[in-house]
């Protein structure tokens, strides 16, 4: 254990375990649970602990490590995914949310069946299941592992096998009541804890003005030019939206969250108090690596905050609070995941083909598949070694590739008042995820050094950010010319049905009358307006 975590440190992290750990086996009662108690937690969920699961399960380990880690390299842009992702979240909570909780589908693969056909379902639900072992899993893992091994001298698998098996102790008792309310307590550790952090490293620089002079004026340009080989200011406006639109709104992994709400305003509500603590990641993860790159000059990449956590900055216990606050996000993230492959497999996979299996069954489903998912996390450690520094920009890039034509399809599937074309629908996954995955590739054997084609060489070089833009244009042409081809088009679906956004408006009304209802619409009219004006002020300090 490095010398600088004191015993305090580790009574504070200890009991942290503990209390998390007491909270999975309160919350998974001890009365029988029915599918929804199990899955949904009942839908009995209000608005700040919608929001806060959402937080906490989108912050992991990969955030700290990879936010930092860039930050220190390139300064504020990094934080730039962190405030797209408000707008998106914006949309979830007055749009998507309805419509999702208006269909009562309780995944996002059942609402493709409901909008196109059952040939969507099972495919797309297998497809989520992989992008959480190959992209989620494995980076969070191997992101904490990098932290441990740094203060504790605990080499990354171990790490990753406590982690996984301490998370998956309450997932699989408590489903996702217990997966939301420990994490809400768990938003409220890693919060604590990250700003602890940034705090203690602003009084060692002299506070902001003091970090400004020790570093470079472009580290505060949020605003790249389009040249950039990371972060184009077209890209991160255009490109970053895509990849966000996926991760938000299609994503069983956010979207149980709120669909376990007890109301529509609570769904969007708690979507815009998410919304709201996305402002937080710049200052308590970016900014920690422009802290750590002023205290340690030369320092970048992603060993830029275990240094910055294993170094004389923090006081003995508040320590212990940083690094719980990262156990705290790795296991929210975890738990999340677990919960989101059970209800996948459960409800996509098993019920469409036992309809009549009782609660009991169901719920013995989603226990064995969530035991499954642990052994398969475990089993899927190996694979930590294959990823790359730069975790952040690695996910990123990944999600790139493969995000446009998903959200593609579900733009369509929102805006449709009737169903779409199911074949046109799969066929502009399947070529569009070709050409998304050909991109990966081409990327990785070029940098390995076994490919130097020039045609290959200049595809690579087109940004990730550039690329999904392109992507999600050439997802949406094909997606419309298909339906022309195959018949009943989009196009007859808009002169018959009324197919565009009014297909949705409706989801913006207040749901009922009444002096409460009215109230609750202008309280989350105000949220809104309040959370794109702290971005518009961002953006007019650090352009």
């Amino acid at each position: 254990m490095s010398a600088n975590f004191t015993l305090l440190d580790s009574i504070v992290m200890l009991s942290y375990l503990v209390i998390v750990v007491a909270m999975g086996f309160y919350y998974s009662g001890k009365k029988e649970q029915s599918f929804n108690d199990y899955f949904l937690a009942g839908k009995k969920v209000g608005w700040f602990a919608v929001g806060m699961s959402i937080f906490a399960t989108n912050i992991s380990s990969e955030h700290f490590i990879g936010l930092a880690g860039a930050g220190a390299t390139r300064g504020l842009a990094v934080g730039q995914f962190e405030l797209m992702a408000i707008f998106i979240l914006i949309l979830l909570g007055w749009v998507v949310a309805p419509i999702y909780i208006r269909s009562g589908v309780v995944t996002t693969p059942e609402f493709l069946e409901k909008k196109f056909d059952k040939s969507l379902r099972k495919p797309f639900a297998a497809v989520s299941i992989i992008i959480y072992v190959f992209t989620k899993i494995t980076v969070s893992l191997f992101a904490g592992g990098i932290l441990f091994y740094k203060l504790f001298g605990l080499n990354i698998y171990t790490s990753a096998v406590i982690i996984v098996l301490f998370t998956g102790l309450y997932a699989i008792l408590g489903g996702a009541n217990a997966v939301i309310r420990t994490g809400v307590f768990q938003g409220v550790v890693l919060i604590i804890g990250a700003v602890l952090l940034t705090a203690f490293g602003l009084i060692a620089v002299g506070g902001f003005s003091g970090l400004e002079q020790k570093l470079p004026p472009d580290f505060f340009h949020m605003f790249k030019p389009a040249t950039d080989p990371d972060y184009p200011w077209t890209g991160v406006l255009f490109g970053a939206p895509i990849i966000a639109f996926w991760y938000w709104l299609t994503d069983q992994y956010f979207i149980q969250k709120v669909l376990s709400a007890k109301s529509v305003n609570d769904a969007r509500r708690g979507s815009l108090f998410a919304a709201s603590l996305k402002v937080l990641p710049l200052f308590v993860l970016v900014l920690p690596g422009l802290l750590a790159a002023a205290i340690f000059p030369g320092l970048s990449g992603d060993q830029t905050y275990p240094t910055l956590l294993a170094s004389n900055l923090l006081p003995s216990g508040i320590k212990g609070m940083v690094v719980a606050g990262l156990l705290a996000a790795i296991m929210s993230s975890l738990a999340s995941i677990f919960n989101a492959t059970a209800i996948l497999i459960t409800n996509d996979f098993y019920r469409p083909k036992h309809a009549d299996a009782t609660d009991r069954e169901l719920v013995l489903v989603g226990r064995l598949t969530t035991t499954v998912t642990v052994v398969v996390a475990i089993l899927s450690i190996p694979l930590i070694k294959l990823i790359s520094s730069q975790i952040y920009l690695f996910l990123q890039s990944i999600q790139g590739y493969v995000s446009p034509p998903i959200a593609a399809v579900f733009l369509f599937a929102f805006l449709s008042k009737g169903k779409g074309n199911a074949r046109a629908a799969i066929w502009t996954l399947i070529v569009g995820e070709v050409i998304g995955g050909f991109r990966l590739v081409s990327e990785m054997l070029v940098r390995s050094g076994s490919v130097n084609g020039a045609l290959l060489q200049s595809m690579v070089n087109i940004n990730f950010l550039h690329f999904s833009i392109f992507l999600f244009l050439l997802s949406s042409v094909l997606f419309v010319s298909l339906s022309f081809l195959f018949g009943r088009n989009a196009a007859r679906e808009q002169r018959e049905k009324g197919f565009g956004i009014s297909g949705t408006l409706d989801s913006l009304e207040v749901s009922s009358t009444g002096d409460t209802a009215v109230s609750a619409y202008r309280i989350n009219t105000l949220l809104s307006v309040v959370i794109l004006l702290v971005v518009a002020g961002l953006w007019s300090i650090w352009f």
